[in-house]
């Protein structure tokens, strides 16, 4: 229910603002994070795999953010070599690691059996610190998600505020690690906001529709792979996009024929 609050009020500006590909890009340089956190983890005991992904990925969206505004190379290839750089990092620091890590599937795949009690209170307090920047900044992120230069026009400072979405998607990414894993974040960001776009443009009840087809999408699926004995990650998303192709089909014959619309002569 925390991830679905957090991906359903960020994935609607993911969608809106098209940030998809960078979303996934911040997703997957996180597990740098997660790799850096299990080599600390062994000289530092109150480092966990999830603190270490919080910080690097906030760096991650930080770095991606300025390079992909400054840098000369074209957007989809800066946050390439990041996604890469952040992928590899995190493969390095696990092999640097002694020992056997037992649960770094549920890391890449989700598992919901290994939240902890600190991981549900951690995401509380993401989710608190996500609905505080959304609600002081709304308008603010309502210009920039529609029209950045109109933004830039009006004197918002648009770099800031975009470099501050990122870090909202940064930390809805560490929010749904446990529940989705790193591989399928971008799915559960992306499939209830677009599910709930197509009964709504207005941006906050899109929000609250995006948030209503998380939970649906997060219960059904954890219901379908308790009865099924399947990866509750991977059953989370099909389900989404069960809802998605149901909610897409409802729409398509809901919506009144062209015939039935015109006027009579």
């Amino acid at each position: 229910l925390l991830a679905a609050i957090a991906c359903g009020i960020i994935g609607t500006y993911v969608v809106v603002k098209r940030m998809v590909f960078i979303s996934g890009g911040i997703s997957h340089a996180s597990f740098g994070g997660i790799g850096l956190g299990y080599y600390l983890s062994q000289y530092i005991s109150w480092i966990t795999p999830v603190y270490g992904a919080l910080a690097f990925t906030l760096l991650s969206a930080l770095g991606m953010g300025a390079f992909v505004k400054k840098a000369r190379l074209s957007e989809d290839t800066t946050i390439g070599i990041m996604w890469a750089v952040g992928m590899a990092i995190g493969i390095i620091f696990i092999g640097l690691t002694p020992g056997y890590t037992p649960d770094l599937f549920s890391y890449l795949f989700g598992s919901i059996l290994t939240v902890s009690i600190p991981d549900l209170i951690m995401m509380a307090v993401l989710d608190a610190i996500i609905i505080v920047f959304v609600l002081m900044l709304y308008k603010e992120f309502l210009a920039i998600s529609f029209d950045q230069e109109f933004g830039t026009a009006l004197g918002l400072p648009t770099q800031r505020l975009y470099l501050i979405l990122l870090c909202l998607i940064a930390l809805t990414v560490v929010l749904l690690i446990r529940v989705v894993g790193i591989i399928l974040i971008i799915a559960l960001l992306t499939i209830p906001a677009a599910t709930a776009r197509q009964h709504t443009h207005n941006l906050k009840k899109m929000m609250i529709f995006s948030i209503i087809f998380g939970v649906i999408a997060v219960l059904g699926g954890l219901w379908l792979s308790y009865e099924l004995d399947l990866a509750s990650g991977a059953t989370i998303i099909l389900f989404s996009a069960v809802v998605f192709v149901a909610s897409t089909l409802f729409t398509r014959f809901r919506r009144p024929s062209h015939k039935e619309t015109a006027p009579a002569e």
